[in-house]
């Protein structure tokens, strides 16, 4: 029996006053529902290196999503370069769009069909919604979906606000040892994990990474949970290497700019391992860099790319195709998150030194914390706490 039909048979009033305090219920529960929504802020990206906080209206909850109250989330490069130049390679920023992808918090509210998750359990958010429907989807290569809806990628909003919904079966619940801000770090890990699947890494397997920023981080983060050997990073920036060598490299080489060097140092990279490289991951994504990866790994060996900083390059690919060397490359990731959960759950993976700047929710904050991560210098992860 309805809530109405009950008043209905029970109340003795006259119909009249019966239907004005049923449209009073109504009046008070949609006021109720516009106060909530007003409440839910984010960040919004209305031009080049201008984020503004403002109202952002939830889509009604359906029955297999569940509403989130985010309290991590990280800023990504990709971020940086929208907030920059308002696109990303390809993907353009074309109206006000919120940002922010790499988040965590905890469930509010679960749709009626929803089983796994229940109000209150912390999860990490996988931020791609795919169609599900097309080849790629039924093939299990979800992450190459023509109709990928990733949160903060053009023209989907993203997750940097208080509350966002999403599909249940894409938020994973987060182990009691692992932290919200280690849960939002997923989203980074999960692209050095798929990385390392794409490449085979295994104990037998002597990899090269160019480039120390937060992908190359953690590439060599899951690099050593894969049981690589040998890893010898790269970088332009000291500070960068000095925590590459803290979070185990086995040898940091410092490079330069200077694309007439590459041989150079592609020799001192190679006295460096040691031994001969087997796999090279490019998380840079430059014509210097794709081409130190191309020279200085064996014969028969692959270069995983990474980086995506160039749509066009130019490399001595010619040289590296008689060498027999396998050229892949990865979009995001795929199935990662609960191999993700278990590294840091068992301690294989530590991605606390990561983070280190942490703002709160604010619009001095955002302006703040977006300026630290564009800046680079010290700035690895900057992660908000909301």
């Amino acid at each position: 029996m309805s809530f109405f039909s009950f008043r209905e048979e029970t109340d003795k009033s006259t119909p009249h006053v019966v239907l004005h305090r049923r449209l009073v219920i109504i009046m008070e529960t949609q006021a109720k529902a516009d106060a909530e929504e007003e409440t839910n802020m984010a960040a919004w990206l209305l031009g080049i290196k201008n984020l503004k906080i403002q109202p952002y209206h939830l889509p009604p909850l359906g029955p297999h999503h569940v509403k989130v109250q985010v309290k991590a989330l990280g800023i990504c490069g990709s971020d940086v370069h929208h907030f920059k130049t308002m696109r990303c390679a390809n993907f353009i920023v074309k109206k006000p769009m919120v940002i922010g992808h790499e988040c965590a918090g905890i469930i509010e509210e679960v749709g009626t069909e929803v089983k796994s998750l229940v109000v209150g359990d912390r999860v990490a958010l996988e931020p791609g919604i795919s169609c599900g429907r097309c080849r790629h989807c039924k093939d299990g290569r979800y992450n190459l979906c023509p109709e990928m809806k990733f949160f903060g990628s053009p023209p989907t909003n993203g997750s940097l606000a208080n509350k966002v919904v999403h599909p249940a079966h894409l938020c994973y619940k987060l182990p009691e040892n692992v932290s919200l801000e280690e849960g939002a770090m997923c989203e980074p890990l999960s692209v050095g994990v798929h990385a390392c699947r794409r490449a085979n890494i295994n104990p037998e397997t002597n990899i090269l990474i160019i480039g120390s920023g937060p992908i190359g981080l953690v590439t060599l983060l899951a690099a050593r949970a894969f049981g690589a050997p040998r890893i010898v990073i790269t970088d332009v920036d000291e500070h960068r290497l000095s925590i590459a060598k803290m979070l185990g490299a086995s040898e940091v080489v410092q490079v330069s700019t200077d694309v007439q060097l590459v041989d150079e140092e592609v020799a001192r990279i190679q006295n460096a391992m040691g031994c001969d490289i087997d796999v090279s991951f490019d998380c840079v994504g430059y014509d210097k860099t794709m081409t130190t990866a191309l020279n200085a790994t064996r014969a028969g060996g692959k270069v995983c790319l990474i980086g995506l900083a160039l749509s066009k390059m130019t490399v001595p690919l010619t040289p590296a195709a008689a060498r027999e060397t396998d050229v892949i490359g990865i979009f995001r990731y795929r199935n990662t998150y609960p191999l993700c959960l278990d590294f840091l759950q068992t301690g294989k993976i530590d991605v606390k030194p990561l983070i280190t700047h942490r703002f709160g929710f604010s619009q001095e904050e955002i302006e703040q914390a977006f300026e630290t991560s564009a800046g680079g210098g010290n700035a690895i992860k900057v992660m908000f706490n909301l």
